[in-house]
């Protein structure tokens, strides 16, 4: 949201925004009633609006668009389901407008759920292709990110992490209750600590979801201090050196809890040979422990695809990264749609 007031804190107003959103870089003048802002959201790319007071009717308008637009109508929803113990749990649902939700309809679950980093809606070609095909993309605001504050943050760090996969695991199960959804038209994906949110999942429920996607993930949580950066997230998920913290990592390490015979979802994971902060053995290592131990591979294909000249994502170009979705999505909808 958006308000406005006057030096003095008075003259309150309500500026109304494009839709549902996020608000950016922000900037006013000193001596006219005037304010530029950057908006987006999942469908729409940054757009900068001017807002002027003097006009009461059209405060707000576009003033540029350089990113181009989205040739449809998208719905952005915000809905709130129960966790495991009760908690509300936010969740961003995005459709075409002309879509009705149904047991039949492609879903894309993802999260993040760490280091107080929140979910905010932004710009994402996934959900505008979800949208195009008559799917449903879904966003959950799981604990361990910091959607409701620090508390939020806190309640699915260190040895509350099981908070976080809970979370996520109830907003799949919530979708498919729903009727939005079902099993065989679910997917998920997350990456980096989302990528350990997606390992969690398929390990502890492997019955899930049809496929998932799990990019540049931390895997194995009882190695993870000892490559690259992996030291400085003790703060957050704990010390598998210390015994007590060890049993909280190893209770939920994906890789550590694969187990042989059963039939997991079709995964992808997505790593790269340059990544300076989760080290692709975690996804090397989970791939072949993967493809091991499924019962249904031949149905529900494991796959690694590995980038020789990139890192965690920070820098890489666009046509990089359009080809490395397309990849992903192409994956995920190879699985789910009818």
């Amino acid at each position: 949201r958006l308000d406005r007031y006057a030096h003095d804190g008075s003259e309150h107003r309500a500026v109304r925004l494009p839709g549902l959103g996020s608000v950016s870089g922000l900037d006013a003048s000193h001596d006219r009633d005037e304010a530029f802002l950057s908006f987006t959201s999942y469908a729409t790319p940054s757009t900068t609006y001017r807002w002027s007071g003097e006009d009461r009717r059209e405060p707000l308008t576009e003033w540029s668009h350089l990113a181009g637009s989205v040739d449809q109508t998208v719905v952005v929803e915000q809905v709130r389901y129960p966790s495991v113990d009760g908690t509300l749990i936010s969740m961003f649902l995005i459709r075409g407008e002309g879509v009705t939700p149904g047991p039949d309809t492609p879903c894309i679950l993802t999260g993040y759920g760490g280091f107080s980093i929140t979910t905010s809606p932004a710009f994402s070609p996934i959900a505008v292709e979800m949208c195009a095909r008559g799917g449903i993309y879904a966003v959950a605001g799981i604990r361990g990110g910091s959607e409701e504050g620090e508390a939020w943050h806190r309640a699915g760090m260190r040895e509350q992490k099981q908070t976080s996969f809970d979370d996520f695991l109830a907003a799949a199960d919530w979708l498919v209750a729903e009727g939005h959804t079902s099993r065989e038209r679910l997917a998920i994906r997350g990456g980096s600590n989302g990528g350990l949110l997606v390992g969690a999942a398929i390990t502890q429920r492997p019955d899930l979801c049809r496929a998932a996607h799990a990019a540049v993930p931390l895997l194995d949580m009882v190695r993870y201090p000892e490559f690259l950066l992996g030291g400085l997230w003790v703060p957050e998920y704990g010390d598998p050196n210390d015994p007590e913290q060890f049993e909280w990592l190893h209770s939920y390490s994906p890789y550590h809890h694969v187990t042989d015979g059963t039939c997991y979802p079709a995964t992808l994971l997505t790593t790269a040979a340059g990544d300076s902060r989760v080290h692709p053995f975690h996804a090397r290592k989970m791939a072949a422990r993967l493809q091991e131990a499924t019962s249904c591979g031949t149905e529900n294909p494991v796959l690694l695809r590995e980038e020789r000249d990139a890192g965690h994502g920070q820098g890489k170009p666009v046509s990089q990264q359009a080809a490395d979705l397309a990849d992903a999505v192409a994956f995920l909808l190879d699985r789910i749609e009818p």
